[in-house]
């Protein structure tokens, strides 16, 4: 296995949802489902779910990883489970349905505003500088580019098709 934190978010991602043993450099060991890993610094997020009832949350950094297996598989279940710790109460969620339909609203917005978007999967890019994922709100917009990223938020939000998104 490569180092974890030269890996890609691709290879990351296949961890996401997984019950992990992690060995960290100091040889402590965390044990967990990953909710997700920072594409930036490499850090896993680990919730556990005890048997008196709530969550766990504990954030191994990325420098610190020595080694990540996996110790069983996640379902559709652990899945939600993970989603609603993380979701505010209120906000409202969308069937995959209803996310294509905005993903490819905000699409045809953006180019009838002759801004460069592609369809990359479950992410829209634009000018392969920004990136807009689900549910493809002002939030989601993510660039290393002020300027551009100001004013594609700025076309987000003013798209008259568009619901908000909490």
């Amino acid at each position: 296995m490569s180092e974890w934190c030269d890996m890609i978010p691709q290879e990351w991602h296949k961890y996401v949802n997984q019950e992990v043993k992690i060995t960290a450099r100091d040889k402590q060991q965390h044990e967990g489902w990953v909710f997700t890993v920072d594409p930036v610094s490499a850090s896993v997020v680990l919730v556990t779910f005890p048997e008196a009832g709530g969550a766990c949350v504990t954030v191994v950094l990325g420098h610190a990883v020595k080694e990540v297996q996996v110790i069983r598989g996640g379902d559709d279940e652990i899945a939600r489970r993970l989603t609603s710790l993380f979701m505010p109460s209120g906000c409202q969620t969308f069937t995959s349905q209803k996310l294509k339909e905005r993903k490819d609203n905000l699409r045809a917005w953006l180019e009838k505003n002759l801004v460069p978007v592609t369809d990359d999967g479950e992410v829209l890019r634009v000018a392969n500088v920004l990136t807009i994922s689900a549910p493809y709100g002002v939030e989601q917009c993510i660039s290393s580019n002020e300027i551009i990223l100001a004013r594609v938020q700025s076309l987000v939000q003013s798209n008259p098709e568009a619901e908000s998104v909490q």
